[in-house]
């Protein structure tokens, strides 16, 4: 007489003959289909970093509102190089349009800084008399942004720019992303599925 072992899970009706595997590669399919977005933000949506126009003096106040800044998005400030420059300024330092102690300061004309903590960030250029004409940014990253005080956000350290020069990434768009693999790998694993139980 012979005796075979055949365990419980095996059994019609629960989680076996391989069910469980393709339940977890579903999983696993789905998470890695998920969409990851990160984008690099032109800054004021202009031709060049600069002194704001007379027409629209209040360029670089109004356009932070209109963006969702997050870690892993990178701004790009374009500017002549011989003419301008950009400089990460503490809060302190922004409300006084003082550039003398710059935290990070860019002066190549092409200067990508990407973000890499949340909280408030503050920018200028650092020619002398720009920031008193307005030329100067404030951008908050992340949702827990706007509840973090200027003098946290100034502690944590700057964010650094890329050395390798700019990085080129989509702009964000205002529609929302779609990705495909979550459905065709959800859709795979479901036919898998179906033939395991045929």
């Amino acid at each position: 007489m012979r005796y075979s072992h055949k365990s419980k899970l095996t059994n019609k009706g629960e989680m076996g003959g391989g069910r469980w595997l393709i339940v977890l590669l579903q999983a696993v399919m789905v998470m890695l289909g998920q969409e990851v977005s990160c984008a690099q933000y032109k800054v004021g949506d202009l031709d060049s970093w600069g002194i704001p126009s007379s027409s629209n003096p209040s360029v670089y106040s109004k356009w932070p509102k209109f963006h969702s800044f997050q870690i892993g998005d990178s701004l790009l400030f374009l500017y002549p190089p011989s003419q301008d420059s950009v400089i990460q300024v503490t809060a302190d330092n922004f409300k006084a349009c003082n550039t003398k102690d710059p935290i990070l300061y860019m002066n190549d004309g092409n200067s990508l800084f990407n973000l890499t903590q949340n909280g408030s960030l503050y920018f200028t250029s650092a020619q002398p008399g720009h920031c008193q004409k307005f030329q100067k940014l404030q951008i908050s990253v992340g949702s827990s942004a706007a509840a973090e005080s200027p003098s946290a956000a100034a502690a944590a350290g700057p964010s650094y720019p890329t050395v390798f020069g700019s990085i080129p990434l989509p702009e964000k768009s205002s529609s929302p992303g779609f990705s495909f693999f979550p459905l065709l790998f959800a859709s795979l694993s479901s036919a898998a599925l179906g033939a395991f139980t045929m």
